[in-house]
């Protein structure tokens, strides 16, 4: 596929992060009740968009391009999202915490797939148009699943990588190592990465609905044992996990102390 195609793709992505990013500067600065919500919405819009062309990527230039779009992508909205996460798991560790309350955690979930699921309109609209040759046929045909792997296989696979990847994200914020953002982006890219060829590594259930609900390949119950279960209880399960490694002190880091 020739470069011109990619630049496309890659112009599709920036006028996306650029659009989203106009977004969040007027609801900064709007007067407009419960902005969290808009953020996340914002963020999940802008999350599934991007992905939404990332998948012409994968597909056409194969998946180490696909990894180095999704390196930088992650980087840039870990500087620009501020509070929203665009995933609904992190507002449940949150609940689990006692840092918030259920009606937050169904709110701010809801803003997201509403974000995520609406955005399509957007992403079919210039794929409707097949400026390049890779969004030929792309904006009205079926849609098929990732997941290569017994639904129970998927939801174990998601969940571990979900785990270690929030492991990870808590472990680099407790540390402030420096090139933090960039390390995490590399651990979650990396985990993606290695689990893109069985269930798709979405570890994200707003991601994955927004994404392939509804898709050839498995049933919606699967999607959901997969996509939410799975990487819910995974995230979940790091809430415990991550505080029995700072109670054993593994992450631990020795200073000296000096007198002015």
């Amino acid at each position: 596929m020739s470069l011109v195609s990619l630049s496309i793709s890659t112009g599709y992505i920036a006028l996306t992060s650029f659009l989203a990013f106009v977004a969040r500067k007027f609801v900064s600065k709007a007067n407009l009740p419960a902005k969290d919500l808009f953020y996340e919405a914002i963020a999940a819009a802008e999350l599934c968009a991007c992905c939404f062309e990332l998948i012409i990527v994968a597909d056409n230039f194969g998946v180490a391009t696909y990894a180095i779009f999704l390196f930088f992508l992650t980087i840039w909205w870990s500087a620009n999202w501020e509070d929203a996460s665009a995933c609904p798991y992190t507002h449940m560790e949150d609940l689990v915490e006692g840092n918030c309350s259920v009606k937050d955690v169904a709110l701010k979930t809801w803003a997201a797939l509403m974000g995520g699921c609406c955005v399509f309109r957007y992403v079919q609209l210039y794929w409707w148009l097949e400026v390049t040759e890779n969004h030929e046929g792309r904006a009205f045909e079926e849609c098929s699943a990732d997941l290569k792997v017994d639904p129970y296989v998927g939801a174990v696979i998601e969940g571990i990588a979900t785990l270690l990847c929030r492991i990870a994200s808590k472990s680099i914020a407790e540390l402030n190592p420096r090139f933090g953002t960039i390390i995490d982006s590399f651990i979650g890219t990396s985990l993606v990465v290695l689990a893109f060829n069985y269930s798709g590594g979405y570890f994200n259930p707003v991601l994955a609905t927004a994404l392939k609900w509804g898709c050839d390949g498995h049933t919606n119950m699967e999607h959901v044992i997969v996509y939410w279960i799975g990487s819910c209880v995974g995230a979940l399960l790091s809430v415990p996990a991550f505080k029995m490694i700072r109670e054993r002190g593994y992450l631990a880091i020795e200073t000296k102390s000096k007198d002015d």
